[in-house]
């Protein structure tokens, strides 16, 4: 059975920066898409970004420029954040699915504080 596991949020001062990283246990996920999702308590789960097997990116608009999404072999994923803003506030997830259609297997969250 599939686990992610996400860590390296915290709190941290308007302009600052913060790594975030998200460990898969379970199965080897080398064909997986993963992939960063925020969501505030009470909206919507928005994508941050993905990284597919063959290294391609997307990355949301209010993020592009600011923020790297990296893979580092089969089962761990990384978020660089950089120049962050008081509105990433929030909880990050850590996701990894087969194809895009999928809801696939997801963390449990990392809280991200960004005071201004």
């Amino acid at each position: 059975q599939v686990q992610l596991v996400e860590s390296g949020g915290g709190l941290v001062q308007a302009g600052g920066s913060l790594r975030l990283s998200c460990v898969a246990s379970g199965a080897i996920l080398s064909n997986y898409i993963m992939g960063w999702y925020r969501q505030a308590p009470g909206n919507q789960r928005e994508l941050v970004a993905d990284i597919y097997a063959s290294g391609t990116t997307i990355y949301a608009d209010s993020v592009k420029g600011r923020f790297t999404i990296s893979r580092d072999g089969a089962n761990t994923v990384y978020l660089q954040m950089n120049s962050l803003k008081p509105e990433d506030t929030t909880v990050y997830y850590c996701n990894a699915r087969r194809s895009t259609n999928s809801l696939g297997y997801w963390g449990h969250g990392t809280q991200v504080t960004v005071s201004s």
